[in-house]
């Protein structure tokens, strides 16, 4: 199964992606360096590029979660970079397509639009799906995260490549 199509970029030849969730501590930067590293894999990281926010303030500046952390670098990811953003309304003419965790992040962000999704409506297994938080709970929920977040990020790297075709 193929990821859907994304809007059309604002800017030919560019493509901007923003992931969010709610305290920019786990799912959207565990989301953030894994497609960042798909695109750059793909040879795509010169046309596009990929940020990360919260819907909540508690954590900017912060780095991210240890145990989002300790999953992405045990996976050999680098999670050193990532500092906590807070959304703005200003993202939404700023990046192409926003790619929100759950249900209640979209609504923070104002509801699904053409360029306002879920992160999982790429995902080839559970399609529409939400992330689920694992802020509360043990390490095996930074696991399914990753899981969801590698397969789905392959899925969006795929439909990058279908917008570059002529």
């Amino acid at each position: 199964m193929s990821a859907p199509d994304l809007p059309a970029p604002r800017t030919p030849g560019r493509y901007s992606v923003a992931l969010v969730c709610l305290g920019n501590i786990c799912r959207s930067p565990m989301a953030d360096v894994v497609l960042s590293e798909r695109v750059d894999e793909a040879g795509l990281s010169g046309r596009v590029t990929v940020a990360s926010c919260g819907t909540g303030d508690w954590h900017v500046g912060h780095p991210m979660d240890e145990r989002a952390a300790a999953t992405l670098t045990a996976a050999g990811y680098d999670a050193s970079r990532h500092r906590a953003q807070q959304w703005a309304q200003t993202w939404l003419e700023e990046h192409d397509l926003v790619l929100a965790m759950d249900e209640s992040n979209l609504a923070d962000l104002g509801g699904r639009s053409e360029r306002v999704r879920l992160f999982r409506d790429f995902d080839p297994v559970g399609t529409g799906g939400e992330v689920p938080d694992p802020y509360y709970g043990g390490d095996d929920g930074f696991e399914e995260v990753l899981t969801m977040v590698e397969r789905t990020s392959a899925a969006i790297v795929d439909a990058f490549r279908r917008l570059e075709e002529p």
